[in-house]
């Protein structure tokens, strides 16, 4: 009895991926890097709004903006979020399909938003406004590029995951479903700080 019961406590093996606090190393990770995302976009969104009235005789924000074209945008975006939740719960489910399913909708609604972004920043450049225009205008386009950037890794990261599934590498009782988690993670981050800057950049008078 004595030995079943040692050969049952020796048998437990650790986690690996377990940090002393208890958490996974790899979700740890992921919030750091987000921790340190929100203090570059927070420095990114303080300079626009310190910026946002030196116009330098140039285009002003209500000359430039859409804000109906834009709110259009933002809501596709955020409707990636949902989308991506979806994702994520087919791979729990072990359902490969429904999974790349909605990781390809996902970058569609993603490439959307980019696509929208770049005809909004070609409407601002006819219209004068430049990221060489003015203070405005280079915390706008620095902000906002930078946001476009990160959507745009965003779905380098989605269509990985869609082509590990394809290939079959994506177990969802191991290593797959968590990175399908990481991904959705850094994809959800991405949407709420679109929320910030559509709301403090776009609709803050």
């Amino acid at each position: 009895m004595h030995d079943a019961t040692v050969t049952k406590e020796t048998s437990a093996e650790p986690d690996p991926h377990a940090t002393y606090t208890g958490l996974d190393n790899v979700k740890l990770a992921m919030w750091a890097f987000l921790g340190s995302e929100c203090l570059f976009f927070g420095a990114l969104i303080s300079a626009h709004l310190l910026y946002r009235n030196r116009t330098n005789d140039g285009p002003t924000r209500q000359d430039v903006y859409d804000i109906p074209f834009t709110s259009v945008s933002s809501f596709v975006l955020l409707i990636s979020s949902l989308t991506m939740v979806l994702a994520l719960a087919a791979i729990q489910r072990g359902d490969h399909r429904k999974l790349r399913i909605w990781l390809m909708a996902t970058s569609l609604l993603g490439a959307s938003f980019i696509a929208g972004q770049f005809f909004e920043f070609t409407e601002f450049i006819n219209k004068g406004l430049t990221i060489q225009t003015s203070p405005f205008g280079s915390s706008f386009f620095v902000l906002t590029g930078f946001h476009g950037t990160h959507v745009a890794i965003g779905i380098l990261l989605l269509l990985t995951m869609y082509t590990l599934s394809k290939l079959g590498k994506l177990d969802p009782h191991s290593e797959g479903a968590k990175k399908v988690e990481m991904v959705g993670l850094y994809w959800h981050f991405v949407d709420i700080v679109w929320i910030v800057i559509f709301t403090v950049v776009y609709l803050f008078p």
